[in-house]
């Protein structure tokens, strides 16, 4: 299957070079550039799209505005059917990262990503998975959170009513940015256990990926908001 990219950054330079990254792939097709996000709207009304690399900062429509519209519903649901959205940063943890996740995208990456990593990501979120690797994920409950407590101090939360009580403490797990294997490993299950909690989880909260968990957690109250230094 052809995984159909849209390019979306103001600076044509490095669409070009994106472009002869993932042209030179079998299997990803370059379905549209835009300079803006609202070129980017424009462009989505009579252009098939799979997965979107979203620069942040652009005139017009930043990427955050243009991720929300794109993803989300007017009551803030997750749209059907949306293009998947790779939100693309200068620095590491870019102020607007996280609200770019909270509006609906599937993960961030660096612009001096390593082309296989790119590759990777755009092959991964267009299989339904997130790109935020653990790492990354702990980095960023560094910088937006202070504590993030055990699933067995977590304080009860509406948000997460219809789970069972495992799969509340997958879910905190989740959001401190475990893979499946470390879950395991701390919960003594097996993997593939834990990939159908997982499962169960997205679907009971209604959310696209392990990014919106993270999210999710934030929201609720599982981690409190910290120093962002």
């Amino acid at each position: 299957m052809t995984i159909r990219v849209m390019l979306v950054d103001d600076q044509e330079l490095l669409r070009t070079g994106f472009r002869m990254i993932l042209q030179s792939q079998g299997d990803i097709e370059i379905a549209a550039e835009a300079g803006d996000g609202a070129q980017a709207l424009e462009l989505l009304r009579h252009t098939a799209v799979d997965v979107i690399l979203m620069d942040v900062r652009m005139p017009r429509l930043d990427g955050v505005q243009a991720t929300r519209r794109i993803c989300l519903a007017e009551d803030g649901s997750p749209l059907p059917g949306a293009p998947h959205v790779l939100i693309l940063t200068t620095f590491d943890l870019d102020e607007y990262a996280f609200a770019a996740l909270k509006a609906g995208a599937s993960g961030f990456l660096l612009k001096d990503v390593p082309p296989t990593e790119l590759v990777a990501a755009i092959r991964a979120v267009h299989g339904g998975d997130a790109v935020v690797a653990p790492t990354t994920t702990r980095r960023m409950i560094d910088r937006f959170a202070e504590v993030l407590p055990t699933p067995h101090s977590a304080p009860g939360s509406d948000a997460l009513g219809p789970l069972t009580e495992r799969e509340r403490e997958v879910f905190l797990l989740v959001a401190q940015g475990l893979s499946n294997g470390e879950i395991a490993a701390r919960l003594v299950l097996s993997e593939a256990t834990v990939k159908t909690h997982v499962g169960r989880i997205l679907a009971k909260l209604n959310l696209r990926d392990r990014v919106q968990a993270v999210v999710l957690a934030y929201e609720a109250g599982l981690i409190r908001a910290g120093a962002t230094d």
